[in-house]
């Protein structure tokens, strides 16, 4: 994955940014949970393959939702820097984000109302990881980081200002490329 969003953001440090907040996100989605089974639901003991399924589930939609907001974030820095990339970029990306976190929330919670122990872990703890990860994780603290690191979150590239995707070298972002003079 780390190789994956370093080859598609063009840069090392946001891939190793959006790998430690998925991480982060995991962690205390599991902790949080844990604690929940076993104060709030009086589980005697987590089923031994929940923490893996809820890997599996956290990571791969927090991977998603890092790429949607990330490629916004560098497209929109490319036109405008990147601390107003990175607020453009939560803007547009923020509705479809928390729209499919709300939904896949919803659609796990479900597991949670089995008689199966195992499910209803399972269903609780990526409920409860993908609401963390939507209204938290992507909307304040990845972008906070984005905007705290500013360009240095792009190194070794940097797509400030300047370029516009698809345009040239020799023609910078809002000039027209000059006339052939023959």
């Amino acid at each position: 994955m780390l190789v994956i969003l370093a080859l598609l953001l063009r840069a090392i440090v946001a891939p190793l940014v959006l790998i430690g907040t998925v991480v982060l996100s995991f962690t205390t989605a599991l902790g949080l949970s844990a604690l929940a089974f076993r104060y709030l639901f009086s589980f005697a003991g987590a089923d031994v393959s929940m923490p893996l399924f809820v890997f599996v589930f956290l990571v791969a939609l927090g991977i998603d939702y890092n790429i949607f907001l990330m490629t916004r974030v560098r497209e929109e820095a490319k036109r405008s820097g990147t601390r107003q990339g990175a607020l453009t970029g939560l803007a547009a990306t923020g509705g479809v984000i928390t729209s499919a976190g709300l939904v896949l929330a919803g659609t796990f919670a479900a597991l949670g109302t089995l008689p199966v122990v195992g499910f209803a872990e399972i269903g609780f703890a990526v409920a409860f990881g993908v609401l963390l990860d939507t209204f938290v994780v992507r909307s304040v603290l990845v972008s906070a980081i984005s905007l705290d690191l500013g360009d240095r979150v792009w190194w070794p590239g940097r797509p400030g200002p300047g370029l516009l995707p698809g345009s040239s070298a020799e023609t910078p972002a809002g000039k027209e490329p000059p006339a052939d003079r023959r």
